[in-house]
């Protein structure tokens, strides 16, 4: 499934963590700034994740599973026909005195069903990309609200100015500080799961 939730990684976190606490006043100096890192690839994490997330996927996955199944056993289809047509081109090849005839009618069928498979298998792959794009926000969505408004609540209770996502950072720079140091990840998850069940519904809307 992780072929459908993939995508999610690209907009789930973008807007969360460029967090501003409102203690902190616009007085401090830039080196009076508290700075935290968290690594946002970390909350997908089966078991030591943030739970009402892994949810949220896993009702995602579940939804998104019978055209899954459907694609793999279409494409496994595609693969064996592919396979026949190419021994039979092999055996067309060959030709010569005392080779199996081909039967070439069975052939073009098999060509024909090759064909068709590839265009359905497209279309199909489409039709479940459109459906990711619609109900990744429906069913993930109640639960990142609630992750961002949460990071604003650690961030304010530990008088952070601003949260990092080391998992976005593809210039290396905030590598070139100790992020172990100020790595939160854990903490935040530990604290996000503690908060009342009932935070963030949820629900999966049909």
């Amino acid at each position: 499934m992780k072929r459908f939730t993939v995508m999610a990684a690209g907009f789930i976190f973008a807007a969360l963590f460029a967090v501003s606490a409102s203690a902190q006043t616009g007085a401090q100096s830039a080196a009076g700034q508290k700075i935290a890192v968290i690594n946002t690839a970390a909350f997908d994490d089966a078991k030591d994740g943030i739970k009402k997330y892994t949810t949220a996927l896993s009702a995602l996955e579940n939804e998104m599973k019978p055209l899954s199944t459907e694609i793999d056993g279409l494409v496994a289809r595609y693969n064996t026909l592919g396979s026949d047509i190419k021994r039979l081109q092999d055996q067309a090849a060959k030709g010569g005195a005392g080779s199996v005839p081909i039967d070439t009618t069975a052939a073009q069928k098999k060509v024909e069903e090759y064909q068709a498979l590839e265009l359905t298998i497209k279309r199909k792959q489409e039709d479940g990309k459109r459906k990711v794009e619609l109900r990744q926000p429906q069913i993930l969505g109640p639960v990142l609200q609630d992750i961002g408004k949460a990071m604003d609540e650690f961030a304010k209770q530990k008088g952070l100015s601003m949260i990092l996502d080391i998992s976005k950072d593809q210039t290396g720079l905030i590598l070139t500080i100790d992020a172990a140091k100020v790595d939160i990840t854990r903490e935040f998850i530990t604290f996000y799961n503690a908060r009342p069940s009932g935070t963030a519904s949820t629900a999966v809307p049909q």
